[in-house]
């Protein structure tokens, strides 16, 4: 066999990998989709409760207390998630200070991405237990920030501090002193809890699903340049914070993946609450959402090599 037939066959297996790993991400989301159009009820206020309440909370804290990884490691891709995160906020509040654009209404969209219901499943099936662990960490201090500084940006004020009600960071806290001090709860709370954390990832991926089929986005060509330019920011932005902090491996593959994620539905929910421009936001989800169906796969595909 000579080198372009070697060529060709790791191409077709590298194709087929990026599907196994993409493909349920997107079926699980198209179920939603799909069961909304056909005329069936779903309580997306209770569906939502229950999984941000209870099911990503246990999954976050037994991920993190199961982990194998180094804390330090983990610490040192904390640091470049927060490095990360507010690179692209820096980059993106020019970009809508140059646009005028209303900072209420596209900084929160355009910099957190949907790094619970997308993120954590492809960073699950693209590198196991060992990407899930990271990308947890990513995503708790996504959260973390979403619901302080976020919340501040979309509401146009208010105490930051109420994001310590939140059971996800309360579960993020735990199991990363459960993870510093080694400690374990007994096996069968484990069982329970990873058994409650197992229903998270389908349960959110559906419930995008339903979210985006319910959308009434407006102003799409606005909302897919600006998707695109969003996709660029946070892929570039990553890349060079992760090398600078010396990640390699599944740690910088998880940090590209995470940051570059769609704009969530819950900068949606958000805008809705505060009184943004809340269908300009359905338009930046619905856009990047369809939009991620091609480039996650490329950018995984870029990731494996």
């Amino acid at each position: 066999m000579n080198a372009g037939e070697n060529d060709g066959k790791q191409s077709v297996n590298l194709a087929l990998t990026v599907l196994e790993i993409s493909a349920p991400v997107f079926l699980l989301a198209a179920v939603g989709f799909i069961w909304v159009k056909f005329g069936f009820e779903y309580r997306m206020q209770f569906v939502t409760r229950l999984s941000m309440t209870l099911a990503v909370p246990c999954l976050v804290f037994v991920s993190l207390m199961q982990t194998e990884i180094e804390a330090g490691s983990l610490a040192t891709l904390s640091l470049a998630a927060l490095a990360a995160y507010a690179g692209v906020g820096v980059v993106v509040a020019v970009l809508v200070w140059l646009r005028g654009l209303d900072a209420r209404t596209f900084i929160n969209p355009l910099v957190f991405g949907n790094t619970g219901n997308l993120g954590l499943p492809l960073a699950l099936f693209a590198f196991g237990e060992t990407g899930l662990g990271y990308a947890v960490v990513v995503f708790a201090i996504m959260g973390v920030l979403s619901f302080t500084v976020g919340v501040w940006l979309v509401s146009g004020g208010g105490n930051p501090l109420k994001v310590l009600r939140e059971p996800l960071v309360g579960a993020t806290l735990l199991g990363a002193l459960f993870l510093w001090q080694g400690w374990h709860t007994p096996t069968f709370l484990t069982n329970t809890l990873d058994l409650i954390g197992q229903m998270a990832i389908p349960m959110m991926l559906i419930t995008l699903g339903v979210a985006v089929a319910r959308l009434r986005p407006s102003h799409l060509i606005r909302s897919v340049g600006l998707s695109l330019v969003k996709l660029v920011i946070c892929t570039a932005v990553p890349v060079a914070v992760g090398l600078w902090f010396g990640l390699e491996g599944i740690a910088l593959a998880v940090l590209i993946v995470q940051v570059a994620t769609p704009v969530a539905v819950t900068s949606y929910l958000l805008a809705e609450k505060y009184g943004a421009d809340s269908d300009a936001v359905a338009g930046l989800v619905v856009a990047s959402t369809v939009l991620s169906v091609l480039y996650l796969p490329l950018i995984l595909a870029f990731v494996i090599v």
